[in-house]
């Protein structure tokens, strides 16, 4: 089976999905990007990630319940499938693989 791609930024997403947990839509996304990474994005940016996500199986999405405070519209809830979680443990695997091969010296190099 090929494997999806996954960018940066999906990566991003995808995983600030699983830390909100039940809570991601692309409101607090974006919101918690910025937060802890203090990247700026755009919630367009992150709306087109989403639909990215979706349309790859790594995500899916549910309408939750109509609030007050968003004038009675109803919030497009996010969640991470099997797909999606297999994808960011294969991505931290080979992330974790390449830093390993990586020699010291060139840490101590660059200051990292």
């Amino acid at each position: 089976m090929r494997r999806t791609y996954l960018g940066e930024f999906e990566e991003l997403v995808l995983l600030m999905i699983v830390i909100l947990d039940g809570d991601a839509y692309g409101v607090t996304v974006s919101h918690e990007i910025e937060q802890h990474t203090g990247r700026v994005v755009t919630f367009g940016a992150v709306h087109n990630t989403l639909i990215r996500l979706e349309e790859k199986g790594f995500v899916t999405s549910e309408l939750g319940g109509a609030t007050t405070e968003r004038g009675g519209r109803r919030k497009r809830l996010f969640k991470v499938t099997t797909l999606g979680r297999s994808a960011l443990a294969d991505i931290q695997q080979l992330r974790n693989k390449l830093w390993k091969l990586m020699p010291d010296a060139t840490l101590k190099l660059s200051g990292i």
